[in-house]
């Protein structure tokens, strides 16, 4: 008698059920015991695969379900390496985070928070149950961080003092990364602040302490220059000394200007200012010079105002104006120019004289450099640079503009965008 079987039970039952006379039964029989079968090992994999920390995968060596087995032990082993090795990493740059000592949140699109270290914990007082889905800005509630995020400039980093009452400078500053995700670095400025700070007030009260006696020096060298009875060999000393102590007092006058301008930071003061008339002025002033340039054009492109100090507006384009002549030859020419458009108002002076190599450019702000120490000497240059002026180099060594902010522009008519004078 010929019996099949896949198993030995099912091949029982079957072989059973011939000897007995009902075939049917037995092929019944065998199907049942073949599918409860497999059911318990599938019941048994499904067990291993809900428990597989702490139970051990079913004991099938051969057949089909050994290789399901198989390939499923060796599944579950590569994805436990590749979680373990991400989990590595994700605990390390955890250490590396909280060990940095500027503080890193991580942002979404609309500004709220989804990740950030211990230091920004410290800076911000956050708390990770309590914050995280929060805006950034309704942590830091300051006016000149709520801009800098609206701004979309980041370049630079914004520095403020989140708590009046505290003595502490953030600096903050975004970077864009992945899809619409920011990362907001902040950075601990106090101590900087606190030097600059200093900074300013020394070079304000040593300004102010030496122009007395500079004063009084040029009065007495001045003095001795008219005198008849001083002998004919002092007389070039003396001048060369009057040289320098004027050129002394411009310094401490330049010094002076400066400390009145930082301490403004920024702020709208002053009354508005016609600029064509006092670049009117200006380009007279030029060509009642000794040697100035053979064409000094004017170009007024707008009736915009500015709100601001008169003299201090006047210092800053003098400094654009005044550095074009000294440099420009005889017969070359400086060309002012003012306009305004979308951006705000502007502000340039191109001359034909020998431009300024590209890699002096960044640190023209600087107090005190000199492109050309020799040259600067010749000319009488103070060397305390465009300190006086908001100033964007255009890129063109010879070309300078200083652009206005919309918020200092007062037309001399009335619209929403810009401040309007009351000047006719």
């Amino acid at each position: 008698m010929y019996c099949f079987a896949s198993s030995r039970r099912s091949s029982s039952a079957y072989c059973w059920g011939s000897f007995s006379g009902h075939v049917w039964a037995g092929v019944a029989a065998a199907l049942a015991t073949y599918l409860g079968w497999q059911l318990w090992l599938l019941v048994r994999l499904d067990n291993w695969l809900r428990n597989r920390r702490v139970a051990d995968p079913p004991d099938v060596a051969t057949g089909l379900w050994g290789d399901v087995v198989t390939q499923v032990v060796r599944l579950h082993r590569r994805k436990r390496f590749h979680k373990d090795r991400v989990m590595r990493v994700l605990r390390e740059l955890r250490r590396s985070t909280a060990a940095m000592p500027d503080g890193v949140v991580v942002l979404n699109n609309d500004n709220e928070i989804v990740w950030f270290n211990h230091k920004a914990s410290e800076f911000l007082g956050l708390t990770r149950k309590v914050d995280h889905g929060l805006r950034i800005d309704n942590l830091v509630r300051h006016p000149d961080f709520t801009r800098y995020l609206k701004s979309g400039q980041y370049a630079l980093p914004v520095v403020v003092r989140p708590d009046p009452g505290a003595d502490r400078y953030l600096a903050f500053q975004l970077v864009r990364y992945g899809e619409d995700q920011r990362l907001l670095m902040i950075r601990d400025v106090s101590r900087q602040v606190r030097l600059e700070l200093m900074r300013k007030d020394f070079v304000a009260n040593a300004s102010h302490e030496l122009r007395s006696p500079l004063t009084v020096i040029s009065g007495y060298l001045e003095t001795l220059a008219d005198d008849p009875a001083v002998p004919g060999e002092l007389a070039e000393p003396l001048a060369e000394m009057r040289r320098q102590s004027v050129r002394m007092t411009q310094i401490i006058e330049d010094l002076l200007v400066l400390s009145r301008l930082e301490a403004t930071d920024g702020q709208l003061v002053g009354d508005t200012v016609d600029v064509g008339g006092m670049l009117a002025m200006l380009r007279r002033d030029v060509l009642a010079r000794p040697i100035h340039p053979a064409k000094v054009e004017l170009k007024i492109d707008s009736g915009v105002r500015l709100i601001g100090e008169e003299t201090m507006l006047h210092s800053a384009f003098m400094n654009l104006v005044d550095n074009a002549a000294k440099y420009t030859p005889a017969t070359g020419s400086v060309t002012l120019r003012w306009w305004d458009d979308a951006r705000g108002a502007h502000f340039s002076v191109s001359d034909t004289g020998p431009g300024i190599a590209s890699e002096h450019i960044p640190r023209l702000t600087e107090r005190f450099y000199r492109v050309d120490a020799g040259r600067s000497r010749v000319t009488g240059g103070s060397g305390w640079g465009w300190r006086s002026s908001s100033m964007s180099c255009s890129g063109i060594v010879r070309s300078w503009r200083c652009r206005v902010p919309r918020a200092r522009a007062a037309p001399l008519l009335v619209t929403s965008r810009c401040r309007a004078s009351s000047s006719p």
